[in-house]
């Protein structure tokens, strides 16, 4: 068994013959290479997501400013990425995730309970998909990649602002 350990070929496919701009285009979608990280490469981004906002707190206008810089790179990106990756909406790619993240916790981002259960109705939306995030999901390039996921973050930020209003709380 040793033997056949030390003889097994553990040589590794070559890298894709990507340009430069589809090498900066994929590190972006997929968040410095988070979205290779096997099993469920969303969620992870997202609760990466909440630990730094958790972690560092953010001002709502930081966060606003933060949100359209994702959105607007990360469309483009996405866009890119999708082609070099291969497929519609391919699952490395999680800079949508940062920016649906960005977008459940706009009631109040330096609250830890606002980014936890941000956290969770964000990922419940986004892979429920409720209309109209599965309509979303079919635009074509890296519009349809970041809009889905945002309508994922305004549902949950949705809920937050009702419940708060409502029950005065989280």
């Amino acid at each position: 068994m040793v033997g056949e350990l030390l003889t097994r070929d553990t040589s590794h496919a070559p890298l894709p013959r990507w340009t430069t701009t589809e090498w900066a285009a994929v590190g972006v979608a997929t968040v410095g290479g988070i979205g290779f990280v096997p099993g469920a490469p969303g969620t992870v981004a997202s609760a990466l997501v909440a630990i730094v906002l958790w972690l560092v707190p953010t001002p709502r206008v930081t966060l606003l400013l933060a949100l359209v810089a994702v959105v607007v790179v990360g469309t483009v990106a996405a866009h890119i990425a999708e082609r070099a990756l291969g497929g519609q909406d391919p699952g490395a790619i999680v800079v949508d995730e940062v920016a649906g993240m960005l977008v459940a916790v706009l009631l109040d981002p330096s609250s830890p309970v606002i980014v936890a259960i941000g956290f969770l109705l964000f990922r419940l939306f986004d892979i429920a998909k409720p209309f109209p995030a599965d309509s979303a999901q079919r635009l074509p390039g890296g519009l349809g990649v970041m809009v889905d996921d945002l309508v994922a973050g305004f549902y949950a930020l949705g809920v937050l602002g009702v419940t708060r209003a409502v029950f005065g709380w989280p």
